[in-house]
Parts: structure tokens; sequence; C-alpha cells
């Protein structure tokens, strides 16, 4: 239906929330085609196509001929909802979008961009275009975090955000989350700022009001100890400040936890006071609060409370990242009078409620824990996992990073039987264009399926690069500045150049190591000097290599388009490990670092016998030696005795089941002062209390066997202790802190334990009261079949 010379008619009761739904859909169409509709708001006797925007109420405005056959479809029977009608045989020719009340006109107006084809010149819409629909959940939303850690949102003004509302309407999302200018202990600062915090707080409030989006705020308590009145009356201060400055607020959020960790018997008078607070300004806003973070004695002590005494300044539970239970198990702890929002973590790859599943180490490294990271198929899981529990989801986002996961969350918020291509088809229709709808929704999925398994295995990575360089040589200049096509073409270049790097420096560490073994016929020197000449080469990026070249052009244009800091030198980010992830392009992917440090401490050593020896150590690294067992913990592919629980179809939390984790890298020289083996930057990591566990079977009962260790060298701010014993009750060693910097120890197992030919090592963390849950962590582990004769204890 060719809908190009359409005239638009907006019902006469008009209100605001309607009024942005005209906006929205005369901008959105003029934006792509350039074309802008003439609107009138009386319904006029000519042969012009027209396309009708009202509510139920409205339908008597209808000619009776239209209003018979919008009658033929059944009404939307919740708020929010919407009918959509294509007539194309009617007279005139029209289109009827009736919202169930003012904002189901703005969402019915949504659906229709996201089902129009538009191009320059023209716009046609399925002829047979009929949709009746409500939204399944009343919650679908996003936090919008304008502080300086997102590597975007920073750098955003009120015009910028403005859109972003309309596409996250479009998708079908009703809320969003501000936060408050102290988000950390120092108050938040950015280069980047247009405005000053407060001032973009209140103008984002006001704009979502315009549309009549609810309006949450994310308010952690993180000045400083809770129990200090004078950090309370401070804190309190702010947020009443906060309060009055904000013209819309129906949803306060207080975390318990990351950041804050308060416990309850501070935190629930706090709470109480902020309700105080909420009511003098915001008096029918609610106020909810999360246990992320919390041990289990604070868990306890909150949900014990909460059943035994049921406040009434409490709306509700937040679950989100931290939290040490199962989203049925809060629920099942939880009187049924309060409901649960989820807050998922979209947005992050690893150290995260989600992380990715198996994923490969050179991505982990480089890419980090905020990259471009459209996970559909992920995203959809989840959101079926979490379905059942909650009344809907605010997202938990750092970025535009994530902008595909938000539409996902959103799209099946509204209908969770929506198919997941017709998602990204309507996705790639919208922002990229009509005639790239399926190639970029199939793009979408290919970067997803790149992240899938070991990285050489994958000669996909090279196939995606070229699909979306396809779309780019078919575009022509139309996608010179689309932002959302940029980050899907940055992320296969990026993933295509890490391949390539994989493969070289993997090939160039294997010649060093045949060098290396030739030692004893060469001399130590020698091989030394030729195996570094071969690292020292691997190592050197390729300024000319053309999809480096490419990745930093991509990087660069986003940055001029929407403020996005990919680099912390170039474009001013927080912080390498917030998606700026240019500067991680030529981080080392193999041993190369580690091996030409240990150069430096061989060629000190006074005989060629122990230069020999050291060389022979870096050869045979991985051997376990004859029957024994070596496994490369956080490589899904090298750890067969890890015990991996029930992975990501049923525990995506990794609540129960080990996950496959990374060194955090901060800092882009961090290969020079930390030189360590790769395989010490990533590890298989429990939360909470969840043993790891490591299981031998079929061993030589009569035989000793050594265990061999490299506890990885965290960096987090919660770093308990850690203790291995056996799963029958030997223990290999008490509760102890990792080496720092890390290195192999070895210990003796008891013959005892594996008399029956059976070995399980439980690693175990101490306990604490609050934290991320993390430090039950194994990098490396080697099981070693030993000769008879005193035990090895340490090395």
């Amino acid at each position: 239906m060719d809908l190009t010379t359409a005239i638009v008619i907006v019902s006469s009761s008009l209100a605001p929330a309607e009024s942005m739904a005209s906006d929205l859909l005369l901008d959105a169409v003029d934006q792509r085609s350039g074309i802008r509709w003439a609107t009138t708001f009386n319904w006029t006797e000519n042969s012009d196509t027209r396309i009708w925007l009202g509510t139920e109420a409205d339908l008597h405005e209808l000619p009776q001929s239209l209003a018979t056959e919008i009658s033929k479809t059944d009404p939307p029977n919740k708020a929010e909802g919407y009918r959509i009608v294509a007539l194309p045989h009617s007279n005139p020719p029209s289109v009827l979008v009736v919202g169930h009340d003012r904002r189901g006109a703005l969402y019915g107006t949504g659906k229709l961009l996201r089902a129009m084809s538009l191009s320059p010149g023209r716009i046609l819409v399925p002829d047979n275009l009929s949709i009746s629909t409500s939204p399944r959940y009343e919650l679908r939303g996003h936090q919008l975090g304008y502080r300086p850690s997102p590597n975007s949102y920073d750098a955003w003004d009120l015009a910028q955000w403005e859109q972003y509302y309309r596409d996250l309407i479009v998708f079908g999302a009703n809320a969003i989350e501000i936060l408050p200018p102290r988000t950390k202990p120092s108050l938040n600062s950015s280069p980047h700022y247009p405005l000053p915090p407060l001032e973009m707080m209140t103008g984002m409030s006001r704009l979502a009001d315009q549309y009549e989006l609810d309006v949450w705020a994310w308010y952690p308590a993180v000045i400083g100890d809770y129990e200090d009145p004078r950090v309370v009356a401070q804190h309190l201060q702010e947020t009443e400040t906060f309060l009055e400055s904000i013209p819309r607020l129906d949803h306060l959020f207080v975390p318990g936890g990351d950041p804050g960790y308060t416990k309850p018997s501070v935190l629930i008078p706090l709470l109480e006071k902020k309700k105080a607070l909420l009511e003098r300004f915001h008096p029918n806003a609610g106020l909810w609060v999360s246990p992320q973070g919390f041990g289990k004695d604070w868990l306890d002590e909150l949900l014990d409370y909460i059943e035994d005494s049921e406040p009434e300044w409490l709306t509700g539970i937040v679950f989100g990242p931290g939290v040490r239970i199962t989203l049925k198990e809060l629920r099942g702890r939880l009187p049924s009078a309060y409901p649960i929002r989820s807050y998922p973590d979209i947005t992050h790859t690893f150290h995260c409620q989600y992380p990715v599943p198996s994923w490969d180490r050179a991505f982990a490294l480089t890419e980090g824990r905020e990259p471009i990271n459209p996970r559909p198929i992920d995203q959809s899981k989840l959101f079926h996992f979490e379905k059942n529990e909650v009344i809907g989801w605010l997202t938990y986002s750092e970025g535009c990073n994530d902008d595909v996961n938000k539409a996902i969350w959103s799209a099946l918020a509204w209908d969770p039987d929506a198919e997941l291509i017709d998602i990204l088809r309507d996705y790639g229709r919208h922002f990229i264009g009509p005639q790239f709808a399926d190639a970029f929704a199939q793009g979408l999925f290919a970067l997803e399926r790149n992240w899938r398994g070991p990285i050489l295995a994958n000669q996909e990575i090279i196939t995606t690069l070229h699909q979306f360089k396809n779309i780019e040589r078919n575009a022509g200049d139309e996608l010179a500045n689309n932002w959302r096509f940029h980050m899907a073409l940055y992320r296969a270049y990026y993933d295509a150049y890490l391949y390539k790097r994989q493969n070289r420096e993997n090939a160039a560490e294997a010649l060093a190591m045949e060098a290396l073994s030739q030692a004893a016929s060469t001399g130590s020197r020698q091989a030394m000097y030729s195996a570094q000449s071969i690292l020292q080469k691997s190592l050197r990026p390729d300024a000319k290599d053309a999809w480096r070249k490419r990745i930093f052009e991509i990087g660069d244009n986003l940055f001029e388009n929407i403020g996005m800091q990919l680099s912390v030198e170039k474009h001013q980010a927080s912080s390498v490990n917030r998606g700026a992830n240019l500067d991680m392009v030529d981080f080392p992917l193999s041993n190369a670092p580690w091996i030409l440090a240990r150069f430096s401490e061989i060629r000190a050593l006074e005989t060629e016998a122990k230069r020999l020896t050291k060389l022979r150590e870096i050869v045979n690294w991985t051997h376990p030696g004859p029957g024994g067992f070596y496994d490369d913990l956080g490589d899904a592919n090298r750890s067969p005795h890890l015990v991996r629980g029930g992975g990501f179809d049923t525990d995506p939390g990794v609540l129960r089941s080990p996950a496959d984790d990374f060194e955090l890298i901060k800092e882009p020289p961090f290969y020079k002062i930390n030189p360590y083996r790769a395989s010490w930057l990533n590890r298989a990591s429990t939360l909470h209390g969840t043993p790891l566990r490591m299981r031998y079977p079929n061993l030589d009962p009569k035989a000793r066997y050594n265990v061999r260790i490299v506890y990885p060298a965290d960096r987090d701010d919660f770093v308990p202790k850690i203790r291995l014993a056996t799963d029958d009750g030997f223990e290999i060693h008490s509760f102890i802190d990792r080496p720092i910097p890390a290195k192999p120890i070895e210990l003796h197992i008891p013959r005892a334990a594996t008399k029956d030919g059976f070995l399980e090592l439980n690693l175990m963390r101490e306990v604490t009261q609050h934290g991320n849950g993390r430090g039950a962590q194994i990098a490396e582990i080697w099981l070693i079949r030993t000769p008879d004769g005193p035990p090895s204890t340490s090395n």
C-alpha cells in the first residue's frame, strides 16, 4: 500500500502523548524518506490516502464505513494496547492507528513505523496489515545512565536523548531509569558533559513526561559509612535536592549493594527516611530495594524483615546482578504483596550477571567487558528464563553498545511469543533501511555466532565481515553516518582482525617453541635469540593492515556522530575497560610477553645447564607428564576435568555453575607491567558458596599424585581467602591468600584420596557478608603423577 502522498489526521481529543505520536510519525518518516506529510485534525472528503491517529474514545469521528471496518477487529483489552488496520480498498484508502489510550496511540505509531518500508521518495506498508495487541508486561524499560562510565551517554544532549526515547518507544519501551549526580563516592565528572548532571536529569525527566514514559531513578548509597549520622544527613540532603529538581518520578530504586554494600540494619532506616522525602516531592512514587552484593546473613536479614514486618513504605524488590539466590528462590521468600522487577545486565560480557558462554580469551582481553554486543539468542533465552516471576524489566545498560539487546527486551516484554527474526528484521528495516532488513538481521545473528567457541575454529568470522562489507558497498553513502550500522560494522572488522592476529601470533609462538626445543644442540643463548626475534616481530602492530585502519576509521566516525568513546587517548573515554577497546586492538594474544620476560631471567643464570632447564620448562609448560592431566581453566575447550554444572540454558547467571572468566584489563600497558602467561588471564570462577570442582576418574590407585595450581591474581576490591580440599575431606591447603604476582604452587595429594581411582578437588572461598561473590578461581591446574618418595610441597 503506497502512502507516499498520504495525509495524517489526528483525532480532535488531542492530548500530549497523541501529539507526541504524530510528531514521532512525521519526523521518522521525514528523516528516512525526505517526505513531510501534511497534518490535519478533521476528516475531509477527498481522495488522498490518509493515516488516522486516535484512541478508542475517538472512533465516532471516523466515517461510518471506516468505523465499520475497524469494528471487525477486536479492540485491545489492556492499557497501552492498540489496533492498526490497513484498508487499501476503502474510499479513500486509509490506515487506522487506534490506541486503547494515549500511550496506546504512541505504541501503535511505533509499530506502524516498524512495518513501513521507508526509502527516499517512497513510503510503503503491507496492504494486509491488521493488528490488535496489548502488552503482556506492565514494565518495559531501560536504564540510561548519564555519567562517565558509559562510553557514549555522557556526550548526549537533550535532543539526542529525545531521539533515543523515540527509538525505544518504537519497540515498545514505556520506562526509563535515570541516575543522580553521585553514583560513586566522588561526584561524577566527564569532559563530554553538555550539561551538568542534575540539569540533565531534570531535562531527561521532563522529556520522559512529555512522552508519558515512567521515570525511575537508581539511587545508590555510596557516600561512606551510613552508621555515621553525618553521612546519612549528607545523603538525605543530596536526595532532597535531586527529588525537588526532578519534574517526574514514578519510582525510586535503591540498590543494597553494587555499589554501596550497606547492611540491612543500617539500610532499612535509611530507606524509611528516603520514603518520607519521596512523599514530600513525589507522593505517588514507589520505593524499591535490591539485595545485590549481600552475603547469606545480610540477605536473610533483609528478607526476614520484609516477611515479618511487611513494611508499607516498600513497593517491591529488584532482582539484579549480584543477588546470590535465583529469581525463583527470591519470589518464594517474598510475601505475594511485593512484586519483583528484574534488572537484567544486558551490557556486559564477563564479570557480570549473564556472561557470554564459552567466550574465547582473545575477545575478552581485547574487546573487553563493555563492547558492542548484540546477543539476540542469548537475550531471548534470558528473557524467557526470567519471565514467570516478574512484573517486567528495566534493564541495566551502560551505553548504546547494547542497543540491539534493548530492542529485543522491549519487544519480547510486549509480546513474549514474538519471533526473534521478526524483531531483528523490524530493527533492520527501521534503523538501517528496508532493502537491508533481512541482511542486517542475519548479520546480527552472525555477530553473536562470532563469539561462540574457539576463535581459531570459527571461520565464519570472516564470512560475517564480508556480509557487512556487502551491505556497506550496496548502500553507498546512504549509511555513511548511520551509527547503528557502524557499530555492527566495527564489531565485524574487529572480530576478523582478532581472528587474523590470533592465527599469526599462534604460528609465531609455535616457531619460537621449535627454536627453544633445539636449545640443547644450538645452545641456550642462540635458541633464545632466534625465538626472541620471532616473537618480537609477532607483537609489532601492522599499521598498514587495511582491517586495522578501518577499525580506527569507524571508531572515529562513531565518536563524531554519537560521542562513542572507543579510546581513552583519542576520545577521552573514562577507562579502557569501559568499552574503549580501540586501545586494546593490539593487545598480545599469545604467550610472547611472558616468554620474553622469562628470557631476561634465564640469561642471568650462571650455567648452561640451568638455562636449558628453564627453557625446557617453557617448552613443556602444559605437559603434565606420563599419567598426568592439564586443564587451562577459563578456556572451555581445554578444561575437560572441570565440573561444568547446568550451563547457560539452566543456570545463565552461573549461581551454581562455574563461569569462564577473565582478567579485567584496566590499562593497555598491562602486559608490559605484568607479563603473565595468556592462560593466567582467564580462569574458571564460581560465585558465593559454590565450590569450584575438578573431577579426575580412572586414576591409578597405587600411584602418588601432586596438584600444581595457578590461582589468578585478581585485582577486585573483594578478594577472599581460598581453601582447597577433596570431596571426601582431605585438606590440600587451608584458607590462604592468593599469591601476587600469580605463580604455580605444587601440593601433595594424600594417597588415601586417590586409592579408589577417583579424585574430586573442591576450591572454596571464605564467607563474607558483602561483595561481588567471586573468589573461587583457578587459572591453570595440573594433576601430576609423581615417583614414589617424599612428596613435593611447593616450588
